[in-house]
């Protein structure tokens, strides 16, 4: 069994290698995500003993280099960029929003039970990722601290139910009557998406890249901390997110290359060694109330975001991928618009969705702490 530092780490690193190239090279690992892969690859290598199932090394991914993650893919988002979004897609978006809060705090109160004592934190956490992404989903667990194990079981369930719904919002539209085909994006022709920017700079990485992003992310890494010391009735993680928007929309910051590719590798490495951490009996324990949970909050989520958008006169179009930005995130709200050839919905979709990482840890923390309020805990 590995339990030196080193050694775990060159296995963690090893199966986030294997994961992005089978997602590049292989359509079906490529329909299972990388993120997964990396999750099931750490599950692999403790659960067969190859690795331990516990060390500090676990502890400094969870604890340290998530909140470097963090800083650096939110340093991609430009909240000017969702004043171009228009008002269809705002108000979609913002729909999709408070379905999301109203499906999670309905899954809390039918579920709580089952779910034990730390249910609320499942109410924050799915609220975040499915008005933003992964990250928040991260960020949320890591100012709740939540156990591994259901974190990883939480995981899983998120993958299934997400890959559901988005087989959903393609064919929704063409049910709705909405789905007129517009003429596809060009190959090569659109806009980058956020699955490119995350896995591909597109331009060398400077050694003035690297350093700079390494002082921004530890030097908001440490002023996040100090304040949440002088303030601590915040968490860290909320002035971590505020303190990155603001030093993500200044020009110089905004020049350095390959944040979202650096910020979502420490992402995959965290995944791969939460999966490390995780006990495969207690996750399939865990799991079917989870999957009924996730499920839960993105069929409320639907009924709203497509229920009321209709009543609005909004278009299925942009309703669909308003709602892959708030549950799937950026790459899925292109996904959509591409699948459909909603040429006008791209920039649209992906300027939404990146607000959606903005405010994912604000609303996702805020219903954490309702939740929490409401059950006792």
């Amino acid at each position: 069994m590995i339990q030196d530092p080193f050694g775990i780490f060159l296995a963690l690193s090893a199966s986030v290698f294997l994961a992005v190239w089978l997602e590049r090279n292989y359509r079906f690992f490529r329909s299972l995500s990388a993120g997964l892969l990396c999750l099931l690859f750490g599950m692999v290598l403790s659960n067969t003993g190859l690795l331990a199932g516990e060390a500090e090394s676990y502890e400094q991914i969870s604890n340290i280099w998530i909140n470097a993650a963090i800083v650096l893919v939110l340093l991609n988002v430009d909240l000017r960029a969702v004043l171009g979004a228009g008002k269809a897609m705002l108000a979609a978006f913002g729909l999709g929003a408070l379905g999301t809060m109203l499906g999670t705090f309905l899954g809390t109160l039918a579920l709580a039970g089952e779910l034990g004592a730390e249910a609320w934190k499942l109410t924050g956490q799915f609220t975040g990722t499915y008005i933003g992404g992964s990250a928040n989903f991260y960020a949320l667990a890591g100012a709740f601290e939540t156990d591994p194990n259901l974190m990883s079981a939480a995981l899983a369930a998120d993958v299934i139910v997400t890959s559901i719904w988005l087989a959903a919002c393609i064919a929704i539209p063409a049910l709705l009557r909405g789905g007129r085909s517009l003429d596809p994006v060009p190959s090569g022709k659109g806009p980058l998406t956020l699955e490119q920017q995350l896995n591909e700079s597109g331009e060398s990485l400077r050694m003035m890249d690297f350093f700079g992003l390494g002082a921004i992310t530890l030097g908001t890494m440490v002023t996040a901390q100090w304040i949440a010391g002088v303030a601590p009735g915040i968490p860290s993680v909320l002035w971590l997110t505020t303190i990155t928007l603001i030093l993500g929309h200044t020009g110089p910051v905004r020049k350095l290359r390959g944040a979202p590719v650096l910020g979502n590798s420490l992402l995959y490495l965290f995944l791969a060694a939460n999966g490390a951490r995780s006990l495969i009996s207690e996750m399939f324990a865990a799991g079917p109330t989870l999957f009924l949970f996730a499920a839960t909050a993105v069929g409320v989520h639907g009924l709203v975001i497509f229920g009321a958008g209709r009543l609005f006169r909004i278009d299925a179009g942009t309703l669909s991928v308003a709602s892959q930005a708030n549950i799937g995130g950026a790459a899925s709200a292109v996904a959509i618009a591409s699948a459909r050839g909603y040429a006008d919905k791209l920039l649209p979709g992906i300027a939404v969705a990146l607000a959606g990482y903005a405010i994912g840890n604000y609303l996702g923390f805020g219903m954490g702490v309702l939740a929490r309020s409401l059950l006792g805990a």
